[in-house]
């Protein structure tokens, strides 16, 4: 099987090598990189199964200047919500393609574990069963995978969990303890699972794999990008700087401004990503604990 990897960060190359296990992956991205199979952003458009794992608030300006549709189906790996317009990823896509031939990955999967074939287990979703378990058939025998429908869900648990991860590195920043870590983690699953119910989520999604499963290991590791804006956050650096020091996308960021925005808009309780939005933008941490333990 040819599936094509869109995005050579460290998310696009772990899937890549992972792919290659049993299969003819290859990968493409706007730099070319020293990786086995890179090819050319035409190759890489005439491959039925695409893997998308560029950043959530690039994906329509890439789909827009670069995607022909030919009957392709794409995997979405990037998790986020669109901050310019609020729009979640499935509407975005399903722009350019059938929804039928969407489906989008979550779950607790660290890039620089999945590159050294650490063991995990992922969920697949999509409106069509079919789609969802050919690309579950396409992960190595150290991945285990399950599939469901609700794109929704897994896309809300995907995009929020990085906005309660920056609140959880601010709450370690600020040496709160392990106490208040625990229940920041646990009030954000609740939270975010409330968010993602006003749009048709399944509640169950919020205690598997997708919701619970990736939101603790993401709010609990320096290994995590946003844990570490939040950590440096906490510590008065300057956003500017703290992304400068990451090298990295920090995709909690932008989702923290479109969860704001779509909280408001739809009048849903979310104290937790509104203080992280406001910090983001200058509020002072230890304000926001205070503003939060009134709530």
């Amino acid at each position: 099987m040819k599936i094509g990897v869109i995005g050579a960060g460290k998310w696009g190359q772990a899937l890549h090598f992972s792919f290659l296990e049993n299969h003819d992956s290859y990968i493409y991205s706007r730099t070319k990189r020293d990786i086995k199979n890179f090819v050319t952003l035409d190759e890489i458009l005439e491959t039925e199964y695409l893997v998308f794992a560029l950043s959530a608030q690039h994906a329509r300006e890439w789909m827009e200047k670069n995607f022909k549709y030919t009957n392709q189906k794409i995997l979405v790996a990037s998790k986020g919500i669109e901050a310019k317009s609020g729009k979640f990823l499935n509407d975005i896509f399903a722009e350019f393609l059938p929804r039928d031939s969407l489906a989008f990955i979550s779950g607790p999967s660290f890039a620089s574990e999945v590159i050294k074939r650490l063991p995990t287990a992922l969920v697949i979703s999509s409106t069509d069963e079919k789609l969802a378990k050919k690309f579950s058939s396409f992960f190595p025998s150290f991945i285990k995978t399950y599939v469901d429908d609700d794109v929704i869900g897994a896309e809300i648990a995907g995009a929020y969990k990085n906005v309660l991860a920056i609140a959880s590195g601010i709450c370690d920043g600020l040496k709160l303890g392990n106490n208040a870590r625990a229940s920041l983690i646990s009030r954000g699953l609740v939270e975010m699972s409330r968010f993602a119910e006003t749009f048709g989520a399944k509640k169950d999604t919020f205690l598997g794999l997708s919701g619970a499963g990736d939101l603790f290991l993401t709010a609990s590791s320096e290994l995590s990008r946003n844990y570490r804006v939040g950590k440096y956050l906490a510590q008065n650096e300057s956003l500017e700087e703290i992304l400068v020091k990451l090298g990295e996308v920090a995709e909690g960021v932008a989702t923290s401004k479109a969860i704001y925005k779509i909280s408001k808009e739809k009048e849903i309780y979310t104290p937790i990503a509104n203080e992280v939005y406001k910090i983001i933008n200058g509020k002072s941490a230890s304000e926001s604990l205070k503003d939060l333990l009134k709530k």
